[in-house]
């Protein structure tokens, strides 16, 4: 638990990307993607466990944390066009293979790039991310539905006036965990500091009615499973209300060497079962990656 987190930026085009970075510079290589609406901090804890031996790599993403904000007239916020930042931030740290962790939107961005390269795919950890339609809560996503058909004003609203605010960004983390008393309300202040941002809540939307080709991506995403077969470990909050665990469940169709773990939270699982999550991580990246490093070309 002594690694040294390094808080670094790199330049990309014209955006800045964040990321921390921790861990021997030599070691197998895990790439953290983290979720809405939070960034690279939602693995703050989570890197000194791992960074013992992995050559662990968060970046935030354009648009959240601290990476640059560019404007929606300066930047296009689609998932393809922020899968391909964070290939090129790939390529510029030299990372050559990684394992990933994948969660909510991370999910949509990581499986974009392991369709894209999939010989640099080592492992997945799959924490409430979904590839597929039946494992997304119907209730919550109404809204996100009626944007996909119709993004306009009224539509537009509930997203703008519940999800985009402190309430819904609190209720990211709260929502189904055991103790919600134990859960930093650091977390949803941060995010929303960012997210209020000028010209943020824009960006979000933006992104949010890209959402929608992640439905078209989905079978995509499933035939590279069922093609390549990466190892898989799940560690799954059961009480999300965005992502259902029959999600979680479903990746078993199509993965074989697939691990699944549910925990009592919900879905910053991190947040509540750190403990417990960042030691499965490690065992299981100790079986499934060490034995197959390639060497990082620096």
């Amino acid at each position: 638990m002594s690694a040294t987190i390094a808080h670094r930026n790199v330049r990309i085009d014209d955006i800045d990307i964040f990321y921390r970075e921790a861990g021997p510079q030599d070691g197998p290589v895990l790439l953290l993607l983290h979720g809405f609406p939070s960034s690279s901090h939602m693995f703050r804890n989570l890197i000194p466990v791992l960074a013992d031996k992995y050559h662990v790599v968060a970046p935030d993403f354009p648009g959240y944390g601290q990476s640059s904000v560019p404007s929606i007239d300066k930047f296009r916020y689609t998932f393809d066009n922020l899968t391909d930042v964070i290939e090129r931030f790939t390529d510029r740290l030299g990372l050559s293979s990684y394992a990933m962790y994948l969660s909510d939107i991370g999910s949509s961005v990581g499986y974009r790039l392991a369709v894209k390269r999939p010989d640099r795919v080592t492992a997945l950890v799959i924490q409430n991310g979904e590839a597929y339609l039946e494992g997304i809560n119907q209730d919550f996503a109404k809204p996100l539905f009626a944007y996909w058909q119709d993004c306009s004003v009224a539509n537009e609203k509930p997203l703008r006036d519940w999800l985009l605010t402190m309430e819904g960004t609190k209720w990211h983390y709260v929502h189904g965990a055991r103790n919600p008393e134990s859960i930093s309300p650091d977390n949803w202040v941060i995010d929303q500091a960012y997210q209020d941002r000028p010209g943020n809540k824009e960006i979000q939307l933006f992104i949010l009615y890209d959402a929608r080709t992640n439905l078209e991506s989905y079978a995509g995403w499933q035939s590279y499973f069922r093609a390549h077969q990466p190892p898989a470990l799940i560690v799954w909050g059961q009480n999300d209300g965005i992502f259902t665990v029959e999600g979680a469940r479903l990746y078993q169709r199509d993965l074989k060497d697939v691990e699944v773990h549910f925990f009592d939270t919900g879905h910053f699982a991190l947040e509540e079962d750190l403990e417990r999550i960042g030691p499965l991580i490690h065992d299981f990246l100790d079986r499934k990656v060490v034995a197959n490093v390639r060497p990082i070309a620096r």
